[in-house]
């Protein structure tokens, strides 16, 4: 059974920091390519940042700089750095794995007051 469980969330004041972690099980972990998504309320899903198995990175404009995708392959974890949050980051954040087939976490809410 594939489980990805997001967890790190919370509610910030803008300029803080948080880190979330995604730990991944019933998949070979090294083998996927890694993304979080976020959706604020009332809006689509969008990509966030994604890290491909060989550990290429890609970020949302809105985030470069400011977040970091990483990955440890050895405790089957993804990890997203976030800096200098902002009021506009405020979303539910998930994880998803994709190779073949796409699996998704259930979520971790993030919320930045100003």
């Amino acid at each position: 059974q594939v489980q990805l469980v997001e967890s790190g969330g919370g509610l910030v004041q803008a300029g803080e920091s948080l880190r979330l972690s995604c730990a991944a099980s019933g998949i070979s972990f090294s083998r996927y390519d890694m993304t979080w998504y976020r959706q604020a309320p009332g809006k689509q899903r969008v990509l966030v940042a994604s890290i491909t198995r060989g550990g290429t990175t890609n970020y949302a404009d809105s985030v470069k700089g400011r977040f970091t995708i990483s990955r440890d392959n050895r405790e089957n974890t993804l990890y997203l750095q976030m800096n200098s949050l902002k009021p506009e980051d405020t979303a539910v954040y998930y994880c998803n794995a994709y190779r073949v087939y796409t699996y998704w976490g259930q979520g971790t809410q993030v919320t930045v007051s100003s």
